[in-house]
């Protein structure tokens, strides 16, 4: 039988099957949080190996063309879709974001299972919640800043201006 909690109290109580009853703005910025890294990470992985592949099956088809004596459009638009691609890679950044939201989301659940364990900060704190919260919002921080400087440093490789 699961164990539950009054609503309004501190901290979340864990069922029989590890599952979270009750929630505090904490625990539910901790777990928000982890549901946005996660499905922007999905996402821009998603990008990323599908602008790859159609640049691998581009690539590939273009000495096949050429052998076929197909004419030199083809093959010349073949290059292009291949620069056009990368051009796109390069300036949405799909495989920086998809490690760097995977990574923060890692680094969120790493804290999610510290703080019900209560280990490390948790374990002596005298307000689990509060350092939970503190934490969150420093882990989001300091990837939105890593976002904010990544985007800064491209914009200025290709030339552009935020």
């Amino acid at each position: 039988m699961r164990e539950q909690q009054a609503v309004g109290t501190r901290a979340p109580v864990s069922g029989g099957d590890g599952d979270v009853l009750a929630a505090t703005p904490a625990w539910t910025r901790l777990e928000q949080q982890i549901g946005w890294y996660e499905q922007k990470s999905d996402y821009n992985q998603h990008w990323f190996k599908g602008l790859k592949i159609v640049q691998i099956v581009t690539a590939a088809a273009i000495p096949v063309a050429a052998a076929a004596s197909a004419p030199a459009a083809v093959l010349g638009g073949g290059g292009a879709v291949i620069v056009v691609l990368e051009g796109l890679q390069q300036l949405q950044q799909y495989q920086q974001n998809w490690t760097t939201y995977r990574s923060t989301s890692e680094r969120l659940k790493h804290e999610k299972f510290r703080f019900l364990s209560r280990a490390g900060p948790y374990a002596a704190a005298a307000d689990p919640e509060s350092v939970l919260a503190e934490r969150v919002e420093a882990l989001t921080s300091e990837e939105n800043a890593a976002w904010v400087s990544h985007r800064e440093h491209a914009a200025d490789q290709l030339g552009a201006h935020p």
